[in-house]
C-alpha cells in the first residue's frame, strides 16, 4: 500500500494562548511552558524514525519544530501552507472583545459558518482546501516513510475533520492540546486516523525544574 505516516504536532503554549488571545498569522512567540513542551515532545519522538519535519513559518510552531529537528537530526522545512487561519481583524483580540466590538459577526465565527470569513480573514472552507493540498503534497514526497507537520490549532482541527469525515460546521468533541503527539495516515485516497491528542510526555516531570 502507497502510504506515509504524518505525526502532526500543535505547537507548544504561547502568553496569547493563555490569554485566549487570537494569534492567526501574527508571530507570535513560545512562553517558557511552551519552551519546556517543545522540548519534551522533542524527547518523546527521539527515537521515532523520520524523513523530514516540516513546519509553519510562523515563529510559535518554527521553534517547536526546530526544537524536534535538533533531536531527530532531521531536515526541517517552513511551508507557508501549515500556517494558522488567517484571522484578519479579529487577530490581537480575545474572544471577549472580538464579542463585544463585533457581535454579529461573533456569531457567525462561532457557528462555524463553512463560508464566512472574518474582515480580512479565511474562511474554513479554505482553509480545509489549503490544509488538504499542503498536507497531502507533503504526504505523497515520503512513500512508505514517515514525516512529522508542526503547525496550529486550526490546522490540526482540519487534520482531523479531514481523517474522520467530520463536517466543518460540526461541533469539536476532540482535543487540541499544545504539544500534543497526533498520529494520521495518508495514501492517495485520504487520510486516516491513527491516534490523537498524546500527551503523556507532559505528565512526567516536574514543569518547575525543567524551565529554570
Amino acid at each position: 500500500m502507497q502510504a506515509t505516516r504524518i505525526i502532526a504536532i500543535r505547537h507548544g503554549e504561547t502568553a496569547w494562548n493563555v490569554d485566549t488571545r487570537l494569534q492567526g498569522h501574527l508571530d507570535i512567540a513560545l512562553n517558557d511552558v511552551g519552551l519546556w513542551q517543545a522540548r519534551r515532545v522533542a524527547q518523546a519522538l527521539a527515537d521515532e524514525s523520520v524523513d523530514a519535519i516540516y513546519a509553519s513559518d510562523l515563529l510559535r510552531a518554527w521553534q517547536t519544530a526546530q526544537t524536534i529537528a535538533e533531536v531527530a537530526g532531521c531536515p526541517l522545512t517552513a511551508h507557508t501552507g501549515l500556517r494558522e487561519r488567517g484571522f484578519g481583524e479579529f487577530e490581537g483580540k480575545t474572544y471577549a472583545e472580538i464579542e463585544a466590538i463585533w457581535p454579529d459577526l461573533s456569531q457567525q465565527w462561532r457557528k462555524r459558518v463553512p463560508d464566512w470569513a472574518p474582515p480580512g480573514g479565511e474562511s474554513l472552507r479554505t482553509m480545509r482546501e489549503r490544509v488538504l493540498t499542503t498536507a497531502s503534497s507533503l504526504a505523497a514526497r515520503h512513500i512508505g516513510g514517515q514525516i512529522v507537520l508542526v503547525a496550529h490549532g486550526g490546522v490540526m482541527d482540519m487534520l482531523y475533520r479531514l481523517a474522520t469525515g467530520q463536517e466543518l460546521q460540526a461541533p469539536r468533541a476532540w482535543h487540541l492540546g499544545n504539544a500534543a503527539i497526533n498520529r494520521l495516515l495518508w495514501t492517495p485516497e485520504g487520510f486516516t486516523l491513527v491516534g490523537w491528542a498524546d500527551t503523556s510526555h507532559l505528565e512526567n516531570g516536574s514543569l518547575d525544574e525543567a524551565i529554570t
